[in-house]
């Protein structure tokens, strides 16, 4: 056969760019699975779905982002591009004119224009909006574009969703009804046990126990129809047992009875904001006790996917679907209330009760949705190994200075059997997906340890870069709050973000931009100078600068100047990732969250499954999206190349 007659052929076999619409790609995204962790279990015969992947198709490492935190890395792979193009740099942002920070990922804007309603309501004239502050193109969109059905489930970085998709719901990233990442609420009549403590994540409410009745309110979203602003509430009511620990429990129309360790399922309520309006969300009650004191936890207020009172899906009745065909489920970002575990609200064994309460319907989703599969890219994310793995990881060491033997002996092989559940998943998939699908599993990063907090702040202060208000203050709230920036040099925001107090871009700047270069190399050869005094380790064995590392694609220069990568065991303090300052700069990991990955991103790649060979090879998150559009039939490059 001629040459001219081949090539038509040739071009039919590898696709043109246009893309291949009967192709089949199916990727579960298991967030936080590490490849040395798998490999082990691998070898130990624990894990044959995955062991079979490997050994039929493909596995490796998979290079994560920097820094590797999960919304910057999910955002490489969904835009092809690093930070620099899709501007996720970590869970938060500040703006630089105010100081103040943000989440990174999106951000509400409210209404306006009112007109009053007498002297205590008011109407908004125009509507508010919640913008994706992720930039670049989506992967799918490529595929949409050319035709090819794409469905995304729980992508991170993508609330709310990119509309590109044929089937979208929101993942992490997306608010509870209130607009926080998840605000739970707990009610006792033991107040005194959490007397002057601030709840991370929470807020305790005193009860009074009254005829064998407790009564109180939930709160939830802001209710911006009334003139002078404040929370809307629904109130509930406890009717106690005289002789059991049992209440029946009343909100609005709903009622539920409960023993003490029992949760309830998903209740609805109203909130009312004014006559004719109201918001519906969603919650869970687990009444931990009910004798001597009185203790009733309740989820965050989810949005309730049968009515959205946000953006959570596309098309918008998607989220309903999922909903009638399994039963209501979390649609908050990060479900597992770890929170309530290292506040204290929950034993270890409330919190797994809970975490597979939030983890098991999504198994039962991936089901509904691989039955309805029939082409094209179908994406699925689960969080729970992350989660579950961030609050367990001390259980499997030993070393780390919170190790209990007595108390964390127990739990040693949640992770591991966790491990072996997700493994099940893939079997499942594997079972029901269409025979000449590939197959991917990926996650965005892997794991470690994490036994020491750096106060980063505080050593930036030890090392003469920050100067604080009040050096005597006993207390540090955070927000930069006793942080001089008139004499500052540099601060530290975020899990892994350094800033220069630049002139001319902080508020408060007074390094001039001529001095920045040599200050940022000036600081990152002192941090790769320090060594922890406890051990005498290294304590960071990376600096990456804004400039050397990023791609300029419009988003660089809201980054950090420089990105600290951890020595692995390592990580920056939850206070000083919100700009507050500590005593000492280098402290022992005390908390539940005992494992993390917000490290140096060699230390803590992700894993990459096929159940063939990848035509395009992937070595990072970066590549992988690229790859897989290849699988279905697009070559041309993605992203496109940075034009110079």
């Amino acid at each position: 056969m001629c040459c001219a007659l081949l090539l038509p052929l040739l071009l039919a076999a590898c696709g043109d760019g246009a893309g291949s619409k009967g192709a089949k790609v199916i990727v579960l995204g298991f967030d936080g699975m590490d490849p040395v962790f798998a490999r082990r279990l691998m070898d130990e015969g624990k894990l044959p779905n995955l062991a079979r992947l490997a050994q039929e198709g493909h596995f490796q490492a998979l290079g994560t982002a920097i820094p590797p935190q999960s919304p910057v890395a999910w955002s490489n792979f969904i835009t092809g591009m690093d930070a620099g193009g899709h501007g996720i740099y970590d869970f938060i942002h500040r703006d630089p004119k105010t100081m103040i920070p943000y989440l990174s990922t999106s951000k509400a804007e409210e209404s306006t224009k009112f007109v009053k309603i007498g002297k205590k309501y008011q109407f908004p004239l125009d509507g508010g909006a919640v913008e994706l502050l992720r930039r670049g193109k989506p992967f799918w969109e490529v595929l949409d574009e050319r035709g090819i059905e794409t469905i995304v489930v729980r992508m991170p970085a993508n609330f709310p969703p990119s509309g590109k998709a044929a089937k979208e719901l929101s993942g992490m990233g997306t608010p509870d009804l209130r607009g926080t990442p998840g605000t739970f609420l707990f009610y006792t009549t033991e107040l005194f046990k959490y007397y002057g403590r601030e709840l991370s994540g929470g807020e305790v409410h005193e009860v009074f126990i009254e005829d064998d009745q407790v009564k109180a309110d939930l709160y939830g979203p802001m209710n911006s129809f009334l003139q002078k602003e404040e929370r809307a509430t629904a109130p509930f009511t406890a009717h106690i047992d005289p002789s059991r620990d049992v209440i029946k429990l009343v909100v609005g129309d709903e009622e539920r009875v409960l023993a003490a360790g029992e949760w309830s399922d998903w209740v609805p309520i109203d909130f009312d904001l004014m006559p004719t309006q109201s918001v519906r969300g969603i919650a869970r009650f687990y009444l931990k006790r009910v004798r001597p004191e009185f203790e009733l936890y309740v989820t965050p207020i989810n949005i309730d996917p049968l009515e959205p009172a946000l953006p959570i899906s596309n098309p918008e009745d998607y989220a309903a679907h999922l909903a009638e065909a399994t039963d209501r489920y979390y649609t908050e970002e990060m479900p597992e209330d770890t929170k309530a575990l290292t506040e204290g609200v929950f034993t270890p064994e409330e919190f797994l009760v809970q975490a597979r309460l939030a983890g098991d319907p999504l198994i039962d989703q991936l089901r509904v949705v691989l039955d309805e599969y029939r082409s094209g890219l179908l994406f699925y994310y689960f969080g729970n190994l992350d989660l579950v793995s961030h609050m367990m990881w001390r259980a499997m060491d030993p070393e780390h200075p919170a190790y209990d033997a007595e108390k964390d002996g127990p739990f040693r092989d949640v992770v591991t059997e966790l491990y072996q559940k997700f493994d099940g998943i893939v079997g499942m998939a594997r079972e029901r997906m269409p025979k000449d699908a590939l197959l991917v599993v990926m996650s965005d990063h892997g794991f470690a340890s994490f036994r020491r907090a750096v106060h980063l702040n505080t050593w930036l202060k030890d090392n003469g870069y920050v100067v604080p208000i009040d050096a005597n203050r006993k207390s540090d709230p955070g927000f930069f709050a006793n942080i001089d920036f008139k004499r500052s040099r540099a601060y530290a925001l975020g899990l892994n973000g350094l800033y220069v107090n630049l002139k001319g871009r902080e508020k408060d700047g007074i390094v001039e931009p001529s001095q920045r270069e040599a200050l940022m190399a000036e600081i990152s050869a002192k941090l790769l100078a320090a060594t922890d005094p406890a051990n005498g380790q290294r304590i960071v064995t990376k600096v990456y600068a804004r400039e050397q590392t990023f791609d300029d694609r419009g988003q660089r220069e809201i980054g950090p100047d420089l990105v600290v990568g951890y020595a692995k065991g390592y990580r920056t303090s939850n206070e000083s990732a919100l700009g507050a300052l500590a005593a000492e700069a280098i402290v022992d990991n005390t908390s539940a969250w005992s494992g993390d990955h917000c490290m140096d991103h060699e230390a803590v790649p992700g894993v990459l499954f096929a159940s063939r060979p990848l035509a395009k090879p992937a070595t990072g998150l970066k590549d992988l999206a690229a790859s897989l559009l290849f699988e279905l039939g697009v070559r041309e490059a993605f992203p496109p190349p940075v034009e110079r």
